[in-house]
């Protein structure tokens, strides 16, 4: 297709493709003269992509540019493409000002990982995202230790194992497999977070709420 039927298809505008092409975020297509090129269903997919991850994701363009490049890159395993874009997903997360209480907060979610019998690695964002949480929840007299937040690793794991990684066509190309991985992640954690508050109004409706 030329680059106006990629437009029409992908709903993204001409100019902003030739600067997804000139940042390298998307593949050149192939030259069938010196002014024109022709891309394919790959060209769409990674557009569709691209704009997940920007628009559900929220990542910045600087971000995706990282995201697509280990996509590309064949000699990255599934798993280091993954926690690519989880990592650039991940919000800054600042040590308080009162380093014992971090520390020990730090400890805290360390250890609950450890004892799940995760393999996370020890720079992973998500660690101090979870220190942050187990430091608010303490401060505001909340249960905040491993017992307390194992249903949620629970559950959790559960969708991870059972519905999400089991998504990923480990059949076809490389491509195909490490873009649903990564689409999967953004949306499905989009999903996971709409559902929750969903229930919440739907509980507290039943619960609080007048008959």
């Amino acid at each position: 297709m030329r680059i106006s039927e990629l437009s029409a298809a992908s709903g993204v505008p001409i100019p902003t493709i030739k600067y997804y092409l000139r940042e390298g975020m998307l593949p050149p297509g192939e030259q069938t003269s010196a002014t024109r090129a022709r891309y394919g269903e790959n060209h769409l997919r990674r557009l569709r992509l691209i704009r997940a991850l920007l628009e559900v994701g929220r990542l910045s363009i600087a971000a995706i540019g990282k995201v697509m490049a280990a996509v590309d890159d064949e000699s990255l395993d599934l798993h280091h493409v993954l926690g690519t874009a989880q990592y650039a997903m991940a919000p800054a997360v600042e040590p308080h000002a009162s380093g014992d209480e971090w520390a020990r907060a730090r400890a805290e979610a360390d250890a609950m990982i450890a004892g799940l019998g995760w393999r996370v690695d020890p720079a992973a964002p998500a660690r101090d995202e979870l220190a942050q949480a187990v430091l608010t929840l303490g401060r505001l007299g909340l249960p905040a230790g491993g017992e307390a937040l194992r249903p949620y690793a629970d559950a959790a794991l559960r969708l991870v194992t059972e519905h999400e990684i089991g998504t990923i066509p480990l059949d076809g190309p490389r491509e195909a497999a490490v873009e649903a991985m990564v689409l999967g992640t953004v949306v499905h954690g989009r999903v996971l977070d709409i559902m929750r508050r969903l229930a919440h109004e739907s509980v507290s409706a039943r619960v609080f709420g007048t008959p």
